[in-house]
């Protein structure tokens, strides 16, 4: 037991020291960073202690900010999930042009993100885009919407922006979960009368919840950190209605030119994503252990 312990370690090493010099380091500075009064990148900065962290956390731009995060997170992993689910069952059936599918919903995945909010941002245009038009002609509206108009639209456009975005890769890791689901299980339950409802709910939905679940936690981390669909979108607007944490941490440290004030920013979102992670691995180790 000792000699696979060390064997395990040894091979884990080069990749842990990997990540400390890529990940680690980083991290270091931006606390001492935290810790000082720097406006711009390459000036001296002098030693003020906590003053940025009491200054951050008793005013109401990060709170705010965090806030959002929340919401733009939890919207994201329902939605991601929920077409991620549906698309995952639809590949995993067996029909004509499967592989094809597959292929293309990959496809949309490795689309870069410029490209994904250039289509994006022309569709949803008030002036020239098509999703307006055909909202109208079906009867749903008798008037064009404003998509980045006010803070709760244009936070619910960025949603579905960002699921369409990731969601092909988040339905290929369902569906690698749905081919490790024996197929005697859905073929007994087929002869003894269960319908497709049925199959999903006692067969497939208990053996693919632990996949879901690592899959929400990876993707609850990825949503939390995105900033470029936000940026290229709205730039955290209108008024601050879609200023996500890392979307502060940008503004504060190249627009206001306050960096010791966009690191305290980092550092508490990251001790957020840590106490998020901590409380995740857990979650997962009890739910194994019970299994």
């Amino acid at each position: 037991m000792q000699q696979s312990k060390a064997l395990a370690f040894a091979l884990v090493a080069p990749a842990m020291l990997v990540l400390a010099a890529t990940l680690g380091w980083p991290l270091v500075q931006a606390v001492q960073l935290s810790l000082q009064d720097v406006r711009v990148i390459g000036s001296p900065g002098t030693f003020v202690g906590f003053d940025n962290y009491r200054h951050i956390l008793g005013g109401s731009a990060f709170w705010n900010a965090a806030g959002l995060s929340i919401v733009w997170v939890v919207a994201n992993a329902v939605l991601q999930t929920a077409l991620a689910l549906v698309a995952a069952l639809i590949l995993n059936e067996k029909f004509p042009g499967v592989r094809v599918a597959r292929t293309w919903i990959i496809l949309a995945w490795i689309v870069p993100t410029v490209v994904v909010v250039v289509i994006w941002r022309w569709l949803f245009s008030t002036s020239g885009g098509m999703i307006n038009p055909l909202l109208i002609q079906s009867g749903l509206v008798d008037r064009p919407i404003g998509f980045f108009a006010t803070p709760w639209t244009a936070m619910a456009t960025l949603v579905f922006v960002n699921s369409w975005r990731w969601f092909p890769f988040i339905a290929l890791m369902i569906l690698a979960g749905l081919t490790r689901i024996p197929d005697d299980l859905h073929e007994a339950a087929r002869i003894d009368g269960a319908n497709a409802w049925q199959r999903f709910r006692r067969i497939t939905w208990p053996l693919l919840a632990p996949t879901l679940v690592v899959l929400a936690v990876i993707g609850t981390m990825l949503s939390f950190n995105v900033f470029d669909i936000i940026w290229l979108l709205t730039s955290g607007g209108p008024a601050g209605g879609s200023r996500t944490l890392p979307v502060l941490i940008y503004e504060t440290a190249f627009k206001s030119y306050r960096l010791s004030e966009a690191a305290t920013i980092s550092v508490l979102a990251t001790l957020l994503l840590m106490a998020f992670a901590v409380i995740a691995t857990r979650a997962l180790d009890r739910d194994g252990a019970e299994r």
